[in-house]
């Protein structure tokens, strides 16, 4: 199956939206089908604020209206306490209270999300909660793989093309250890320094009391050259810092 067949078989639908590679291209093409497809992006303390930046960006350069739902997930201490299956807790609260009864309002009863083939469904316990609720993933279905949706991306010019896969914040939170806005806004801050310095697709892992920070191997002469510029730029977040001599 083609996506073109997807969305003749079903024209619309409501989109769970994170700005990302995947569900850019799948807004893009849904709206070339002629599918009537409305993204919904839901912000929550997990989500840092280029997501939604880029999120923006992106629906409208596609002329799509962009709604943007907040909800505060620590709410739900399951998800603070941050079980090793916090991610299947934490998409089942969202899609399940947020995206379906606001896409139901809104007149939608089919909801699809960005999967793709090249997702794992065993290293992701979020797609068993997206199973149980039935979202559909016509990337995943479709048999598109992460390299070609990149390229299928770049060919339809959005800038969302090459971006860097980007798990949310509370996957920098070790398991078992307690979730709360403030550590949250932390690594939000300490990766946002290091993106300002020309950084790119790594992670600021909390480690005890210290900040792991994991690096693409390219990058490790750089960090070198820049170490006092970055103690200095990471230590309102962090008093320790440490470097992950494993790359990313």
């Amino acid at each position: 199956m083609e996506l073109k067949d997807f969305f003749r078989e079903n024209p619309k639908a409501a989109l769970a939206f994170s700005g990302g590679t995947d569900s850019a291209y799948l807004l893009s093409a849904a709206l070339k089908c002629g599918a009537r497809v409305r993204p919904y992006y839901v912000k929550t303390p997990f989500q840092p604020r280029f997501e939604l930046d880029d999120a923006l960006r992106l629906t409208k350069e596609l002329g799509a209206e962009l709604t943007v739902i907040e909800y505060d997930i620590l709410s739900d201490g399951a998800i603070a306490a941050n079980p090793a299956d916090r991610c299947y807790h934490c998409k089942k609260k969202l899609f399940g209270l947020l995206l379906r009864e606001r896409a139901a309002n809104d007149g939608f009863s089919l909801i699809i999300d960005g999967t793709n083939a090249s997702d794992v469904a065993e290293e992701r316990p979020g797609m068993r909660a997206l199973g149980e609720l039935c979202v559909r993933s016509p990337l995943r279905e479709c048999g598109l793989t992460k390299s070609e949706i990149r390229s299928l991306s770049k060919e339809a010019g959005l800038f969302t093309w090459n971006k860097p896969a980007y798990a949310c914040l509370a996957t920098r939170i070790p398991t078992g250890m307690h979730i709360d806005r403030e550590l949250l806004q932390r690594v939000e801050g300490a990766e946002a320094e290091l993106f300002a310095m020309g950084f790119s697709d790594f992670r600021v892992r909390v480690f005890h009391e210290a900040a792991r920070i994991q690096l693409p191997a390219p990058q490790m002469a750089e960090w070198a050259e820049k170490r006092e510029e970055i103690a200095a730029r990471l230590k309102k977040y962090f008093d320790i810092l440490l470097l992950n001599m494993e790359a990313r």
